[in-house]
């Protein structure tokens, strides 16, 4: 059974938004309750404003999904992805992997505006369980997001390493490859031959595997170059609830790489700028 758009935005925002909206941690950990008090709204508000990106473009869906796999895998789930060059920032919008293909920035800021005029200096990323109170990096690295992020021509090998840094696993790595069954490919040659603009979060991509019908070399790998891996598209080609399950739980142990909480990092005024320089600005 295929699961509708507003499922996935579910999923991939109330992931990623914890990041840049994050208020006071008590004992410097992560939980779900941890806006229930200080912004009892906030998860309205985020579904909010990502429905209406979505209905604006159903592509915005996969493009958040991104982000947040982007910024876990460069010094952990701390919004430096988000941070505009400054003197003394260069940002990772400007490393390989994200350079005119990074997109949903201005989402970002559409939810913390929506979650600051609510609730004053916090900002709330609820979720699907997934623990709460991450603060925001002072800082950037571009040569993180250029080294640390799997490329499309990357080995298998040198993916499940990349993975395997993160303290993510071979299982991870399948299930949330099943991300790629919405949005599009950067070249424009590849869109249709394929995936042919998804707007549904299921397991096609999985099916699509089996039929020697992956789009780029990381997805066709997946049966070309690992038993295990191959008997993992398998199973989630064959059930749709199984692969949703796990893609569940890989989400949340991606979402819990490296968080700063306690009084490491700030909370952002602006998602794009540190405070030093927004009290400078």
């Amino acid at each position: 059974m295929a699961q509708s758009l507003s499922f996935l935005l579910a999923l991939s925002l109330l992931a990623f938004v914890p990041l840049c909206f994050c208020d006071k941690t008590l004992g410097g950990y992560l939980y779900p309750q941890f806006y229930d008090h200080s912004c009892p709204r906030a998860t309205e508000i985020v579904k909010s404003v990502v429905s209406k990106a979505v209905a604006r473009e159903a592509r915005m869906a996969a493009s958040l999904l991104r982000l947040h796999f982007h910024d876990c895998f460069v010094q952990g789930c701390d919004a430096s992805i988000l941070l505009d060059s400054s003197k003394n920032i260069i940002t990772e919008k400007r490393s390989v992997p994200n350079q005119n293909s990074a997109r949903g920035f201005e989402v970002i800021d559409e939810i913390k505006s929506a979650v600051e005029k609510e609730c004053p200096n916090t900002s709330g990323g609820p979720n699907w369980e997934v623990p709460l109170g991450r603060r925001d990096s002072k800082g950037a690295s571009l040569s993180g997001s250029n080294n640390n992020i799997p490329a499309p021509n990357n080995t298998f090998q040198t993916i499940l390493t990349k993975f395997k840094r993160q303290k993510l696993n071979i299982v991870d790595l399948v299930a949330l490859s099943g991300s790629h069954t919405i949005g599009d490919a950067r070249c424009t040659s590849f869109r249709q031959r394929l995936y042919n603009h998804p707007t549904k979060f299921d397991n096609s991509y999985f099916k699509n595997l089996l039929a020697y019908k992956g789009l780029l070399n990381s997805d066709e790998i997946l049966v070309t170059k690992s038993q295990v891996t191959k008997q993992l598209v398998q199973q989630y080609a064959e059930n749709t609830e199984l692969f949703f399950e796990q893609f569940a739980k890989s989400m949340v142990k991606m979402g819990n790489i490296s968080p700063l909480t306690g009084s490491r990092g700030e909370i952002r005024k602006r998602c794009r700028k540190i405070n030093s320089i927004n009290q400078t600005a």
